[in-house]
């Protein structure tokens, strides 16, 4: 096929509520509200800018035990955010170095509040977020006016999500709030006949679902998107993927939705953190897609 898909770098705009500080030798430095944390990251390989001086000013840092490690005193388990108008809860969760927010992917919420801004009136759009985790991408669609459906496997994550509706006093937005597996639900809602306007996914590289069912990404994207192809409007639908996976690549992607949406644009490339005097971060890979009439 010829339809080159340019390698694309999306770097965040900013939000006064994080700033990636340093980073480099595996790990990274950043600022989350009050917080200052530091967590690995396998995609440093340089040295970092800053003194050690710096880097012993944080508040907590998550070690290669799986633990985090409070550094002062004063270092909550549980802090708020402000981000895009909403209102999020992060935390110091054991065994997780993620905090529930990924600034990274502010591009993609600018980019779903631009597409459902675009339409104008008539019926509100329909919107899947798949692997939701924390809601933010959930919230960010139903502000702009989206009936939204957020699927995660997790009990804990979609306590999560609802609790930071709560706190973005949303609690009246059309979203529906479910716990399921993800090829299981998207099956039933083929066989229903739905179709949905935009599709969001940043599936996990290993899960499971609510009843034991397992995920490995590289063993089941394909079958995945072939399913979605039958769930997204084909003429004016969209789709956004997100993959955090260090064996990918941006042809990888490319070469993943292409297979399954022939038609239509799509671009493809890395999600990045950018800080003042700091390099480039890559943190993620992505493909959005938009059907031929979109």
């Amino acid at each position: 096929m010829s339809d080159p898909s340019p390698r694309v770098l999306l770097e965040y705009g900013g939000w006064p509520a994080h700033r990636l500080i340093d980073c480099g030798h595996g790990r990274k430095l950043e600022q989350f509200g009050a917080l200052r944390l530091i967590r690995g990251e396998p995609k440093a390989w340089w040295r970092p800018r800053l003194d050690a001086g710096e880097w012993a000013a944080a508040h907590a840092e998550f070690g290669d035990d799986g633990r985090w490690k409070r550094l002062r005193a004063d270092t909550p388990e549980r802090w708020t955010l402000t981000c895009e108008g909403l209102t999020l809860e992060a935390r110091l969760s054991h065994g997780s170095k993620h905090v529930g927010v990924f600034p990274e992917q502010e591009p993609h919420w600018r980019w779903v509040r631009g597409r459902l801004a675009a339409r104008g009136g008539g019926a509100p759009a329909s919107v899947l977020n798949l692997f939701g985790y924390t809601g933010v991408a959930t919230l960010a669609a139903a502000g702009a006016g989206a009936q939204v459906t957020h699927v995660d496997a997790s009990k804990p994550a979609l306590a999560w999500a609802r609790e930071n509706q709560r706190l973005s006093g949303m609690g009246e937005a059309p979203v529906r709030w479910l716990l399921d597996d993800a090829f299981k639900f998207v099956a039933r809602e083929i066989r229903r006949g739905r179709r949905y306007d935009l599709i969001l996914l940043d599936p996990p590289s290993f899960g499971r679902g609510p009843r034991g069912e397992v995920w490995k990404v590289e063993n089941q994207i394909a079958d995945l998107m072939d399913l979605l192809r039958q769930l997204v409007h084909p003429d004016s639908g969209a789709l956004v993927l997100t993959l955090y996976n260090l064996e990918a690549s941006p042809l990888m992607l490319h070469n993943l939705v292409r297979d399954a949406f022939p038609h239509g644009a799509l671009e493809v490339g890395e999600l990045v953190l950018g800080g003042e005097g700091t390099p480039r971060l890559p943190l993620s890979l992505f493909a959005r897609w938009a059907g031929p009439a979109a």
